[in-house]
């Protein structure tokens, strides 16, 4: 029978795929993760999820268009005219939580209606 064949093929190919890698993974968990790329469509086949091109994000409430999916600390410290000195932090703001302090290296991940704050580096409390 050519099922099994082409199923055992199919599946050493994974294994040597997440050997490679270091890591072993079931294949049920592969196959959750291929298909949450996909997204159901009319025709009943499943397609790939499309992903924005163009990412609303707010820096101290002024609006930005971005087109990078991912940014690092200092790509997004370039954006506001001029850009955001070394004399200020800038946070990403968590709704409900801590606010996440981004530094130059730290990559954050972009999606519409994302806002980020800035505050003094050092603030000298009692000093005028």
């Amino acid at each position: 029978m050519a099922f099994p064949c082409f199923m055992t093929l199919y599946y050493h190919q994974i294994l040597v795929l997440v050997n490679c890698i270091g890591c072993v993974v079931d294949w049920y968990q592969l196959m959750e993760v291929s298909m949450n790329e996909l997204q159901p469509h009319e025709s009943g086949n499943r397609r790939p999820v499309e992903h924005p091109t163009t990412f609303d994000i707010k820096i101290d409430r002024n609006a930005y268009k971005v087109h990078e999916r991912v940014m690092t600390g200092a790509e997004l410290r370039g954006l506001p005219t001029p850009n955001i000195g070394p004399d200020r932090d800038l946070f990403e703001v968590v709704p409900g939580g801590s606010d996440l302090k981004i530094e130059l290296d730290d990559k954050v991940e972009m999606r519409n209606g994302l806002r980020f704050f800035t505050a003094p580096a050092q603030i000298n409390p009692g000093q005028n």
